[in-house]
C-alpha cells in the first residue's frame, strides 16, 4: 500500500485504557482477549442489565459470514470495503471470502489504535488475493474510497461492509449521508452489506446508556424504520432487512431473533 503505516510503538501510545471501547469490549463478548480491564468491567455491566448481548455479538458475526459467503460465492463479487472492521476474532471477512475465492481483494477500514495495533494479523491473504489496512476515519467518506481506490478496483463491483458501525455516527443525517456518499463511488453490480443494532428492546437501551455514561464513545440505538433508510435506492436481497440469525439462517437451525438488524442490497 502507498501510505506509510504508523508504527506498533506509535499505536500503542494512542491506546486510551481509562475508558471502555466498544471495539475491545465486543471483542470481549465474542471470547476474544484483545482486551483491558476496563473493557472487561463495562461489558459484564452491560450484560447484566441486558443479558442477551453476547447471544447479540455472536450472531452478528455468524451473519457476517452467511453475507460473505453469498457475496463472494453465489454472487461472484471478488472485491471488499470492510469499514470499521474492529480487532479480529474468527472468521474475519478475509478469511471468509478467500476460502471461498482466493483472489479476493479485502480492504479494512477503522482508526482505533488498538485495531492499528493488531493489524497485522489482518494483513494475512491468500498468496492469490489482497488484504489491506486503512487507518481512516468514517466521518471522510470521500478519502476512505480515494486510498480504498488504489487496491480496489472501482469499476468493478465491490461489497461495501458497514458492520455494527453507524451507531458511532451520532447524527443520524450525517450517518445517512456517509452511507449515501459510500454508496455512490459504487459500480453497478456492487453490493451493500450492513447491520446495526437497534432500538427495539428497552433492556439494550438502559445497558447502552449505561455504557454511554462511562464516557466511552456512545452508540446511538436506532429503528429499523430508521436503518432502512440506508437501504434506498438499492434492491434488497430476501428476506430483507431482518433480525441477524432470521437473516437466510443455516438449513435445518432454529434461530432466535436478536435486536441486531442488518440486510444485503444490490446497486443497479
Amino acid at each position: 500500500m502507498a501510505d506509510s503505516k504508523p508504527t506498533d510503538q506509535d499505536a500503542l501510545s494512542k491506546i486510551d485504557t481509562s475508558v471502555p471501547h466498544s471495539a475491545r469490549i465486543w471483542n470481549y463478548w465474542m471470547g476474544g482477549k484483545d482486551n483491558y480491564e476496563v473493557d472487561r468491567a463495562a461489558g459484564d455491566a452491560y450484560r447484566e442489565v441486558a443479558p442477551n448481548i453476547e447471544t447479540m455479538a455472536r450472531a452478528s458475526r455468524h451473519y457476517l459470514i452467511r453475507a460473505v459467503t453469498l457475496v463472494a460465492g453465489e454472487l461472484g463479487v471478488r472485491q471488499f470495503l470492510d469499514i470499521g472492521t474492529g480487532l479480529p476474532t474468527y472468521d474475519n471477512t478475509h478469511q471468509v471470502a478467500q476460502r471461498i475465492a482466493p483472489e479476493s481483494r479485502i480492504v479494512y477500514v477503522d482508526n482505533d489504535p488498538l485495531v492499528l495495533r493488531h493489524a497485522q494479523a489482518l494483513l494475512t491473504s491468500s498468496p492469490e488475493g489482497v488484504t489491506e489496512y486503512i487507518d481512516a476515519d468514517l466521518h471522510e467518506p470521500e478519502k476512505i474510497i480515494e486510498r480504498a481506490a488504489k487496491i480496489l478496483d472501482f469499476d468493478r463491483p465491490v461489497a461495501l461492509m458497514l458492520m455494527g458501525i453507524l451507531g458511532h455516527i451520532q447524527d443520524y443525517e450525517e450517518a445517512k449521508s456517509i452511507v449515501a456518499r459510500l454508496q455512490a463511488a459504487l459500480p453497478s453490480g456492487s453490493y451493500f452489506v450492513h447491520y446495526d443494532s437497534t432500538d427495539t428492546d428497552a433492556s439494550l437501551k438502559d445497558a447502552q446508556q449505561g455504557y454511554d455514561d462511562t464516557g466511552a464513545i456512545p452508540y446511538v440505538l436506532r429503528s429499523p424504520a430508521q436503518l432502512a433508510a440506508y437501504y434506498e435506492g438499492l434492491e434488497l436481497l430476501e428476506p430483507g432487512i431482518v433480525s441477524c440469525p432470521l437473516w437466510r439462517p443455516e438449513p435445518g437451525s432454529t434461530p432466535e431473533p436478536t435486536d441486531i438488524y442488518g440486510g444485503v442490497a444490490r446497486k443497479a
